[in-house]
């Protein structure tokens, strides 16, 4: 694949993805997405296409924009098209040998879609961690519990400390630790056959 190649197919796969989400794309964003700064056999002038979008657009708003739709693009081709996430990692690894603007919104990290959860999931979970904490000392000086009666509960806690970070992942990852911590274990007979 060749980077004109490369570019084609992401950029095809962008707008795609923006007419999936009803995101408006412009020409002009389109073409800055072929932005080569030091490129002479590109059909455009680098600088004349920078200052007309300059003049129309927030370069930090767009970069953002467009690194969310190449993630949900590629998210999507993940689900649909095996083939297509091969052609899209031969074109990022084609447009990443120069100096090409893809690979830069492509690197960006896209704003989250859901800014306000990704911040309680976090601070949730450390507010969880400091309650279990603080009811483990106040018992500790109402019940004079000592700690070395409870060692042989170590592992259960521990257990159990993993089971609420998983869930808190997703439903997926619990399950699939799960299955493999109570794997039966092959016996000596099952290995012999």
């Amino acid at each position: 694949m060749n980077a004109k190649q490369a570019k084609d197919f992401l950029v095809q796969q962008t707008v795609e993805q923006a007419s999936i989400e009803n995101v408006p794309l412009s020409d002009l964003e389109k073409r800055m997405m072929y932005f080569v700064e030091n490129d002479p056999s590109s059909c455009e002038n680098p600088l004349e296409l920078n200052d007309e979008f300059e003049s129309q657009y927030e370069t930090a708003e767009y970069e953002a924009k467009m690194s969310r739709l190449l993630h949900h693009a590629y998210r999507r081709l993940k689900k649909t098209d095996p083939e297509k996430v091969r052609d899209w990692s031969d074109a990022i690894r084609t447009l990443s040998r120069g100096d090409r603007y893809i690979p830069v919104l492509w690197a960006a990290t896209p704003a989250s879609d859901h800014p306000i959860r990704d911040f309680f999931k976090p601070f949730g979970i450390g507010l969880l961690i400091a309650v279990g904490i603080f009811a483990a000392i106040v018992l500790n000086e109402i019940h004079s519990i000592s700690l070395s009666g409870l060692r042989r509960y170590w592992p259960a806690l521990a257990l159990c400390a993993l089971i609420l970070l998983f869930a808190f992942r997703s439903p997926r990852e619990l399950i699939r630790f799960l299955s493999v911590w109570f794997q039966p274990k092959p016996t000596d007979d099952s290995e012999s056959k």
